[in-house]
C-alpha cells in the first residue's frame, strides 16, 4: 500500500513539475497592441519643441520606452499610403503593390486611388500581401479584435488590413466619422459615438489659437511676423480638409479610440488585440513653415499633449505594461509652394503631356505612324506593348531610345525603365527605385527632374510634386517588456512587422522577409 501511494505522490509530483515547466516556458503576450502612425512627423521638430512639452508624452516614451533614432523607408519615394503599407506588411510596394496613393490602371488608363473600389466601395482590395493584423486574426481564429482610426481613408483601410473589425475615418466633405462595408455591419458604439456631438455642431464655435503665451513666444525658425499670434476660424467652404490638416484632428482620434475602449472588450483578456490609430503632424492646412512658423511650433505642442492622453487613457484601461505601444512617423512631407526666382535659384516647370506628345512623334519618326504612348500619369509613362508588338519592335531598343530622348529634355535629371529595374543590376538606388515599382500599376518610363523643378499634365489637370525624405524620423516602443533604451543604429521600417509578430507570437506577414528587431524585450 504504501509503494502504491509512493509512485502516485511520485506521479502528482511528476505532473505538477512537467505542468509547471509548461507554464513557465509558455511565453506571455500582450493584452493590446497599438500602432500610432503619425504623418510627417520629424525627429529635428520633436527635439526643437521639447522646452514646450508637458510630461507625459515625448517625454514619455523617451524615459520609459525605446527610441530608434536612425530610421528609414526602404523606398525611393514615400506617401502616406505606401508608408503605412510598408509597415503593416513588412515588405515593398514590388510585394503588396500599394505603390502610392493613385496610380493609372493600364487596363483602362484611368486614375485609381488605392482604396477605392468602384463595386464594392472602400477596400483593401489592392494591397496584395497579409497584413500584420490580418496574421493576427488568423493565429486567433478571428477572437482578436482589430480596429483602426485615421484621418484618411487610405490610412484607416491599410492599417486594417483585410480581416479587420472594423476602419474608422473623418470625411472631408461633410465632417462625419465613415467606416467600410468592406468589414461587416457598422458597430453600434461607433455609430453611437459619431453621433453623439458631431464635428459639425462644433467646428464653427472653434478658433485655433497659440495653445498657450510660452508657444506664441517660442522663436525657433528664423522667419520673420513671429510676434503676431495667429487666430484661425473653420468657417468657410474648406472648413473640413483644414480641420484634418490641424492639431485639433489627433484630439478627434482620441475621441474615438476612447469609445472604442469604454465600449468593447478590447484589451481586456488573454487573446491579444489590436488598435492602430493615425495622427497628422504637418503644419495647418498644408503650408509651409515660411508662411506659417508658429502653427508649426504649436503642432508639435499640441501632438505631445494628445499623445499624453493617449498613453494616459490605455494606462488607465489597460495597463501599459499589458500595452505594446509603438510609434512611427510616414517618413515623408509635404512640398509647398515657394517661389525661388526673387533669390535667383534655378527652377522651373516640366510639362509632362507635352513631352510624352514629343516622345510619341520621336518614336513615328523612328518607326512609322501609330500611337506608341498609351498614357502619362505623374511623373510615369505608360507605353502601348501592342502597338509595338505589331510592329516587330524590340522593346529593349525602344526602351533605350525613349530615355536617351527624354534625357535630353530640359529639368531631367534621370530616367528610369522598367526593363532597367527589373534587370538585375544591383545600386543602392536602383534598388530603392525597384521597390517603389509593382509591375500591375507602375508606368513603363520613370521622369526624375533637377531640384526646384515641378511637373504639369495639362490634359489630366494634375500638379505633381515628389515626397520628400526627411532627413531624420524616430521609431519607439513604449510598454509591455520593452526595455528602456536609445539606439541610433540604422534600422529599416519593414522590420516592425516582424517585431510585433514576434511580441505576439504569431507569424509575420506572409511577404515580409525582414528578422525582428533583437535586444528589445526584457
Amino acid at each position: 500500500m504504501k509503494d502504491r501511494m509512493r509512485i502516485f505522490t511520485s506521479l502528482i509530483g511528476l505532473l505538477t513539475t512537467l505542468v509547471g515547466v509548461s507554464a513557465q516556458t509558455a511565453q506571455p503576450v500582450p493584452r493590446l497592441v497599438v500602432t500610432v502612425f503619425i504623418d510627417q512627423l520629424r525627429s529635428d521638430y520633436i527635439e526643437a519643441f521639447s522646452p514646450l512639452y508637458s510630461q507625459g508624452g515625448f517625454d514619455r516614451l523617451m524615459k520609459e520606452g525605446r527610441m530608434y533614432g536612425s530610421v528609414n523607408y526602404p523606398l525611393a519615394r514615400i506617401d502616406r499610403a505606401a508608408a503605412i503599407s510598408t509597415l503593416f506588411t513588412g515588405t515593398v510596394p514590388f510585394n503588396h503593390g500599394i505603390v502610392g496613393e493613385q496610380w493609372l490602371d493600364r487596363a483602362t488608363l484611368r486614375p485609381v486611388y488605392c482604396v477605392d473600389d468602384y463595386e464594392h466601395g472602400f477596400t483593401p482590395s489592392n494591397l496584395a500581401v497579409t497584413t500584420l493584423t490580418d496574421e493576427l486574426k488568423l493565429a486567433t481564429s478571428g477572437r482578436s479584435l482589430v480596429y483602426s482610426f485615421a484621418p484618411d481613408r487610405e490610412m484607416a483601410i491599410l492599417s486594417a488590413g483585410h480581416a479587420a473589425d472594423g476602419a474608422f475615418w473623418v470625411n472631408e466633405v461633410n465632417g462625419e466619422w465613415s467606416s467600410a462595408s468592406f468589414y461587416g455591419s457598422t458597430p453600434g458604439w461607433f455609430e453611437y459615438a459619431a453621433q453623439t456631438d458631431p464635428l459639425s455642431h462644433r467646428l464653427g464655435k472653434l478658433v485655433y489659437e497659440p495653445y498657450s503665451q510660452e508657444v506664441a513666444q517660442f522663436n525657433y525658425f528664423l522667419s520673420n511676423g513671429l510676434t503676431t499670434p495667429f487666430k484661425h476660424k473653420f468657417s468657410y467652404k474648406d472648413q473640413y480638409s483644414s480641420y484634418k490638416a490641424s492639431p485639433f484632428i489627433n484630439d478627434e482620434m482620441n475621441l474615438m479610440v476612447k469609445s472604442c475602449l469604454d465600449n468593447t472588450s478590447v484589451g481586456q483578456d488573454e487573446i491579444t488585440d489590436f488598435i492602430s490609430v493615425s495622427y497628422y503632424a504637418g503644419n495647418f492646412e498644408h503650408r509651409s513653415v515660411l508662411e506659417r512658423p508658429l502653427e508649426m511650433q504649436d503642432m508639435y505642442v499640441r501632438l505631445d499633449r494628445s499623445l499624453k492622453d493617449l498613453l494616459d487613457m490605455l494606462d488607465d484601461k489597460v495597463g501599459l505594461d499589458k500595452t505594446l505601444v509603438v510609434l512611427t512617423s510616414s517618413g515623408a512631407e509635404e512640398k509647398v509652394d515657394v517661389d525661388m526666382s526673387a533669390y535667383k535659384i534655378p527652377q522651373g516647370t516640366f510639362y509632362m503631356n507635352r513631352t510624352s506628345a514629343l516622345l510619341n512623334m520621336y518614336f513615328m519618326a523612328t518607326y512609322g505612324q501609330g500611337r506608341y504612348v498609351d498614357a502619362t500619369f505623374q511623373n510615369q509613362i505608360y507605353l502601348n506593348y501592342k502597338q509595338f508588338d505589331e510592329k516587330q519592335i524590340d522593346l529593349n531598343t525602344a526602351f533605350e531610345k525613349a530615355r536617351d530622348f527624354l534625357l535630353q529634355c530640359s529639368g531631367v535629371k534621370n530616367v528610369y525603365t522598367s526593363r532597367q529595374l527589373l534587370s538585375g543590376t544591383s545600386n543602392t538606388v536602383l534598388n530603392l527605385l525597384r521597390n517603389n515599382y509593382n509591375a500591375k500599376c507602375s508606368g513603363d518610363i520613370s521622369v526624375e527632374l533637377l531640384p526646384g523643378w515641378n511637373m504639369i499634365n495639362e490634359e489630366m489637370q494634375m500638379f505633381y510634386r515628389d515626397y520628400t525624405p526627411l532627413a531624420d524620423f524616430p521609431l519607439y516602443f513604449l510598454g509591455y517588456q520593452v526595455v528602456n533604451e536609445q539606439v541610433y543604429t540604422p534600422v529599416s521600417i519593414d522590420v516592425v512587422a516582424p517585431t510585433l509578430a514576434s511580441f505576439m507570437r504569431i507569424r509575420a506577414p506572409n511577404a515580409c522577409t525582414s528578422a525582428p528587431l533583437k535586444g528589445i524585450r526584457r
